[in-house]
């Protein structure tokens, strides 16, 4: 792990998973706890602020306990460049599973990393959980 930091995102900074809202108006409401992500794809575009912003509570408390690990060691020295939602089957304000096909894109060392994943997600209790990649 090096020196480097988290951003600190403000509620008028532009939201990192690129939905063109602000952090406050975006994911900020989802990590804060106001209110709950109402369909898969915009807990997945939370969690990938999440990550951005190194928020481990907040991607734990929206992980499935069946797939969830006990911690997270997140390293702010990878830098979040982007995310792209190319997917998604499911998932809406009245479904209670969902699948989100994205690629995240990433920094780290200097070297260009692209993460590819389809992401499966449940509700429950009207809360929905990232539960494991397919």
């Amino acid at each position: 792990m090096t020196d480097a930091a988290f951003p600190i995102l403000s509620d008028d900074s532009r939201c990192p998973c690129l939905s063109g809202e602000t952090y406050g108006s975006c994911c900020g409401r989802f990590h804060s706890g106001a209110v709950l992500a109402p369909t898969a794809v915009q807990l997945m575009r939370s969690r990938y602020s999440g990550y951005v912003v190194g928020d481990e509570a907040y991607l734990l408390r929206t992980w499935h306990p069946s797939t969830r690990p006990a911690d997270l060691d997140l390293d702010p020295s990878v830098r979040w460049l982007s995310l792209e939602i190319v997917a998604t089957t499911g998932g809406g304000p009245f479904d209670t599973t969902g699948t989100v096909e994205f690629t995240a894109r990433s920094k780290y060392d200097g070297v260009a990393h692209a993460q590819h994943e389809n992401s499966s997600f449940v509700r429950e209790n009207g809360a929905w959980l990232y539960v494991d990649a397919l």
